[in-house]
């Protein structure tokens, strides 16, 4: 197994922990601080890899859970479906070039996103144009989430204009996630990526992120909307400003 000193492993669970929290009270979040957290003892390669697998499984739970509150039509399926076509092209990335640049503009739009829904706070997506959108987001999307471990500030950006409610949302991006982590998962082992001992530690690394998901669902059911809207806000500003850290200090 790989060398963790008391430290590290402390470190990571924490991670973990909290990525579980926010997990559990919006349907995401994992991916953005374990990532960089296991990145820092590690690398980012296996940062990727070792985070795919509990999310494989985290978010085919929240699917199944709130499957009930899949939008209908075929908006949800068309997305995931443009995000593994996106993902297979990411891990080619993650393989053989660095995605700083790739970082930097994809926060450069989402702080515009913000921006607009702070200037502009009745700014909303319809659904019918986010059908159009689907496709070429679906595939930003996952071409992030292959080349760094994170597609959030593309999926999160484009569902958080729709203006879904929390269960709807939560379904929505699970489904998005999960079908990404479904593609990831073999590209990364057919890239090398992803090995046994890899896969391992991401099975372990589930049991904190299971363990602290109830506890963010707890803390969100006391959220009105709006508050549920502004945590998605904050939460996508700080993101801007870690990919902005990460882009340009690298």
């Amino acid at each position: 197994m790989l060398d963790l000193t008391p430290l590290s492993f402390g470190v990571i669970f924490m991670a973990l922990a909290l990525g579980g929290v926010l997990k559990g009270a919006t349907g995401m979040g994992v991916p953005i601080i374990a990532v960089p957290v296991i990145a820092a003892f590690f690398d980012v390669r296996l940062a990727v890899a070792l985070v795919a697998v509990p999310n494989l499984f985290t978010n085919a739970w929240q699917l199944w859970r709130f499957r009930q509150e899949l939008l209908p039509g075929a908006f949800t399926w068309a997305l995931s479906a443009a995000s593994a076509v996106g993902v297979v092209a990411g891990t080619v990335l993650l393989a053989t070039l660095p995605a700083e640049g790739l970082m930097l503009l994809v926060a450069v739009a989402v702080t515009g996103y913000v921006g607009l829904r702070v200037s502009v706070p009745q700014f909303r997506l319809t659904l019918d144009a986010a059908r159009r959108m689907s496709a070429p987001v679906g595939v930003v999307a996952g071409l992030l989430q292959g080349a760094a471990g994170i597609s959030a500030p593309v999926s999160v950006s484009f569902l958080n204009a729709l203006r879904l409610a929390r269960p709807a949302f939560i379904a929505t991006i699970s489904a998005v996630f999960a079908t990404m982590s479904v593609t990831q998962l073999p590209a990364l082992a057919t890239a090398g990526v992803l090995t046994a001992q890899v896969f391992i530690l991401g099975l372990m690394a589930l049991l904190p992120i299971l363990a602290f998901m109830p506890v963010g669902a707890w803390l969100a059911r006391r959220l009105s909307a709006r508050g549920f809207d502004l945590v998605v806000l904050v939460f996508l500003s700080l993101l801007a400003l870690k990919l902005y850290y990460d882009a340009l200090m690298a």
